[in-house]
């Protein structure tokens, strides 16, 4: 799995961070930033939800 963050899209809201806080952080703005761009297999659920929470739809993901 490869995780794609689109910045300009993100909101702020950090549903990400708490979904996958090993993968997302925030900045000092409070826009996530990806801390793993392929994650392990064992973080995967966390990334899946991370991707369908988030409000923007700033996390793509692929195979």
């Amino acid at each position: 799995m490869k995780v794609i963050l689109d910045r300009d899209l993100c909101c702020g809201a950090g549903q990400c961070v708490l979904s996958a806080p090993e993968v997302f952080d925030q900045d000092e703005d409070g826009i996530a930033r990806l801390l793993v761009a392929e994650p392990a297999p064992e973080q995967h659920g966390g990334v899946h939800e991370a991707a369908l929470v988030c409000p923007r739809q700033a996390i793509d993901l692929t195979d």
